[in-house]
């Protein structure tokens, strides 16, 4: 499997991307996930997030992160789907990041719902939305050979039954699941459950942690954290974690664990980093 972390770990201490690319290299973890912002943003031009604009050339970002020895595992383009503004805002925005990831040699896009039922729309009808607009992303997506995947964060994706449909709206090997340990837990769901019942469609795995104090105040009440601050293996979530690695151990996977919690700047998520270690050299996993 491929170790690898989300640049949202820096956002705190307003690193930008390339400050991200060296606290890899120092700590010798050669994948790395980031959001993409889709025109200009005055924190990103001042070089305090941890992001990548789609102005930048892909190509020449490539060879910047060649020199740092780290890939791509994932770029993050989760703006809903699932509102009335899905096929205005989120449908050109995820199809240019589709473009602009496989010229940065980058094999997967995240996307998502929204946190809350949509405004206006039945289940049925946001449902039916995003079928049209997954219908048209795909056609991108198997164009570029990128794989488009679909993380629990939302008012549908976190629900089993819907996420089974949404991972059926198109009947494509292009067509996947990001699977998030934080997101389905905090939610109310069984990671360990989760994971088996998609897990031929996981393609990406967000391994996050989620502190008792948290999981206390809101488990069952929110759809998804975008950080946890707590380091991987010391929060409630843990043990679910390391089955889930088990159950991505046995079944094949070789894809990326992409570690999401708050840096600190450093010391939490190298925390993090070496519990991550520790376990899959316990469960004889291989790392790439």
């Amino acid at each position: 499997m491929k170790i690898g972390f989300h640049t949202d770990a820096f956002g705190s201490v307003f690193y930008n991307f390339e400050g991200c690319l060296k606290w890899a290299q120092k700590n010798g973890v050669r994948f790395i996930e980031c959001g993409l912002i889709d025109g200009v943003s005055w924190m990103h031009g001042l070089g305090y997030l941890p992001h990548l604009a789609m102005f930048e050339d892909p190509l020449l970002m490539k060879r910047k992160m060649d020199g740092y020895g780290v890939r791509f595992s994932q770029v993050d383009a989760a703006c809903p789907l699932s509102g009335k503004d899905g096929p205005l805002y989120g449908v050109p925005y995820v199809m240019n990041a589709i473009r602009w990831a496989v010229m940065a040699g980058c094999p997967c896009v995240d996307t998502t719902d929204g946190m809350h039922k949509p405004e206006g729309l039945s289940d049925a009808e946001a449902l039916d939305l995003m079928k049209r607009s997954y219908e048209q992303i795909l056609v991108v997506a198997e164009a570029h050979k990128t794989i488009v995947n679909i993380e629990p964060h939302g008012y549908f994706t976190t629900k089993p039954d819907t996420m089974a449909k949404m991972l059926a709206f198109v009947d494509s090997p292009y067509l996947g699941m990001n699977l998030d340990t934080g997101n389905t837990f905090i939610a109310g769901q069984d990671p360990v459950a989760f994971l088996k019942r998609f897990i031929k469609k996981v393609s990406h795995v967000h391994i996050k942690d989620v502190s008792e104090s948290l999981a206390k105040a809101v488990r069952g009440g929110q759809t998804g954290i975008a950080l946890s601050h707590c380091a991987i293996g010391e929060g409630v979530n843990a043990e679910n974690i390391r089955k889930c690695l088990e159950l991505l151990r046995d079944s094949g996977y070789t894809g990326a664990l992409s570690l999401e919690c708050e840096g600190q700047g450093g010391p939490l998520i190298e925390r993090s980093l070496a519990w991550m270690r520790k376990t899959l050299t316990e469960l004889k996993i291989p790392v790439e």
